[in-house]
């Protein structure tokens, strides 16, 4: 068994009224299986309303399956007396760091999970240390999280996450409230913390440029998983996706559109620098 894994999972939330009967049901994920190994990078992408938010709350244990079982490491999220242990293994980064920063100095904010879990004192500030520098964000120890940049706060906030040493980080959507240049300092944060520290990854997201440094790609619609594979796999698909109304990164459409026009050029291009080769290639 992977560190995560998903089986016929299904998520249903329910509107009820004044005295408490059912007024809507509405199924935001049906029968989702899928594994995640140990130090893998995972994007799920997925267009709004596809059910891929609702299965990263269920990952962290915030929400439980309606059927089916989530397991965190071998724990089955639905246990109720193993809700820590679960968030403790998985952690979470959410849309907006705001959401999740609380301290009035950096450092503070990033040993306050730690503490809350009762970690030794002087270990906390081990801790601290160590995540504040996987993320670059050492320098910025002693300033007000207020005076920081949307792409800063966000890698604070992957660096509260990483003080509590979880196996795994799920990230949903941590980059959908940046600009260009945040939105690269927090997707490097990650893969850095994959590479250097072996964490594994589940990034949520709908930024198809994200996606291409995965190792695997789950594209949720309607609750459901659509499409799998590598993103080089993924992205073969533009047709495919385009019916899930998502794009693909304006290279890969390129070479789609090239090849569609006649040129002898491969499917699933993800790089400038591949399509340059496959442009060179042709004339050599």
């Amino acid at each position: 068994m992977g560190i995560i894994k998903a089986q016929d999972v299904s998520y249903q939330y329910i509107r009820r009224d004044e005295e408490d009967n059912i007024e809507d049901i509405s199924v935001a994920l049906d029968k989702v299986s899928l594994d995640v190994e140990k130090g893998q990078f995972i994007c799920v992408l997925g267009h709004n309303g596809s059910g891929k938010s609702t299965f990263a709350k269920l990952l962290n244990a915030l929400l439980t399956p309606s059927e089916g079982t989530i397991y965190v490491d071998g724990i089955d999220t639905s246990e109720e007396e193993r809700v820590m242990e679960v968030r403790q293994k998985a952690g979470m980064v959410f849309q907006n760091p705001d959401n999740q920063i609380i301290a009035s100095l950096v450092e503070e904010d990033v040993g306050f999970g730690p503490e809350n879990i009762g970690v030794p004192t002087d270990e906390i500030w081990e801790r601290v240390i160590r995540s504040l520098k996987a993320v670059g964000m050492w320098e910025y120890r002693d300033h007000s999280p207020n005076k920081l940049s949307g792409g800063q706060k966000q890698r604070v906030a992957i660096a509260g996450v990483m003080a509590m040493e979880p196996m795994c980080i799920i990230a949903d959507e941590p980059t959908a409230m940046l600009d260009p240049v945040g939105r690269t300092e927090v997707i490097e944060a990650l893969h850095q913390l994959n590479r250097e520290k072996h964490v594994t990854v589940i990034l949520i997201t709908h930024y198809m440029e994200e996606v291409i440094g995965a190792d695997r790609v789950f594209v949720m619609e309607k609750g459901k998983v659509a499409l799998k594979g590598t993103p080089r796999e993924v992205f073969s698909q533009v047709e495919r996706l385009s019916e899930l109304s998502l794009d693909v990164p304006q290279v890969t459409l390129l070479a789609h559109e090239l090849k569609k026009s006649g040129l002898n050029i491969g499917d699933g291009i993800l790089t400038r620098e591949e399509l340059v080769q496959a442009l060179a290639s042709l004339s050599s």
